[in-house]
């Protein structure tokens, strides 16, 4: 079978299409022909050398993507032949509470990826995807979406009347409009363009700050809320932004810490939390029955992940080229057969 493989040295240049053998399915394993990937901002960073020592090459990358279940070995009875499957990013995490090892297992880091065109895995690792999607949509559910899931309503409780500040566009920013909106939620979103704050709008995103051309945005946040402040902020920047977010929300609010995309070492006025009983809950994206509880309020819903673009499996590097130039507004697809459009 074709894979792409990052290579000793790391870098785009070091990401390689070759060849594997296909993966035979063992006991209480499923096979998958993978029918699409998407790209997130992690996956340039394995790529790229950022993992560090928890990164083995040669490597098959990319965490998120959609298959067909084509066989199944021994014992293998959850799933059928012919159903479409998500593999799991923690593929070992399925319910309740992480432990500790949870996380030493992920996909397209310290494990291969999916981007290759077939990939065995424990049938207890895989989730069904909503039939309304197509699998460019599918294969953005399930670091992403599962994220924002994950901060908006697994680990809190949002819902009407609560306003939600989202950082950036990015992949779990827009998904995070997209859930707060169905939870009946006001949402504030910032960014540096105003073209994505107008599709951000379309989108349903209610307030939009620019926060290039009025970079105090927690004072222009906390303004759109009449001094009160936001219920939860969905922090994506990381260390240059945690401060103002914890300035923006509310007294007893809560902020979802996800992203270090600014750097991950934050300086913060300890006051400020302490003293208005703010809680920061870290958020590593969901176990498995959180995603199977997402699609199913996604398919009842008819939610769908916004799509920038989609390149054939052959030009994976240009895919993850578009991505690192930030110009994409939603998820960054690959297509590994011609199967949708």
């Amino acid at each position: 079978m074709k894979a792409w493989e990052v290579h000793e040295g790391f870098g785009l240049d070091n990401l390689v299409l070759g060849e594997r053998p296909e993966p035979v399915p063992g006991p209480g394993q499923v096979l998958l022909a993978m029918r699409a990937a998407s790209l997130n901002y992690r996956d340039s960073v394995v790529v790229g050398g950022g993992y560090g020592k928890s990164v083995t090459p040669p490597l098959i990358p990319v965490s998120d993507g959609v298959g067909e279940v084509v066989a199944t070995g021994p014992d293998a009875d959850r799933l059928e032949v012919g159903e479409r499957v998500c593999p799991m990013f923690f593929p070992e995490w399925y319910d309740g509470d992480p432990a500790p090892e949870t996380f030493e297992a992920n996909l397209g880091a310290s494990r291969d990826g999916v981007l290759a065109e077939y990939v065995c895995m424990d049938q207890r690792s895989v989730a069904r995807v909503p039939d309304h999607l197509s699998d460019e949509e599918a294969a953005c559910l399930p670091c992403a979406a599962l994220t924002a899931w994950s901060a908006l309503i697994t680990q809190s409780d949002t819902g009407p009347g609560d306003t939600v500040l989202v950082q950036g566009t990015g992949g779990v920013a827009l998904f995070a409009v997209q859930f707060a909106k169905a939870l009946g939620a006001r949402v504030i979103i910032t960014s540096s363009s105003d073209d994505k704050l107008a599709s951000a709008r379309d989108l349903g995103a209610d307030e939009t700050i620019n926060y290039k051309t009025d970079p105090d945005w927690d004072k222009a946040a906390r303004d759109l809320t009449e001094g009160r402040g936001c219920d939860h902020v969905i922090e994506l920047g990381g260390a240059e932004t945690l401060k103002r977010s914890v300035r923006a929300v509310r007294a007893g609010g809560q902020i979802s810490l996800i992203g270090v995309l600014s750097g991950p070492v934050a300086e913060l006025t300890l006051p400020l939390i302490v003293m208005r009983n703010v809680r920061i809950q870290g958020i590593t994206v969901g176990s498995r029955a959180g995603f199977e509880a997402m699609c199913e309020t996604m398919e009842r819903r008819g939610l769908r992940p916004v799509i920038d673009q989609v390149f054939p499996f052959a030009e994976a590097r240009a895919a993850f080229e578009h991505l690192l130039s930030g110009a994409h507004f939603g998820k960054v697809c690959i297509r590994y057969r011609g199967t949708d459009t």
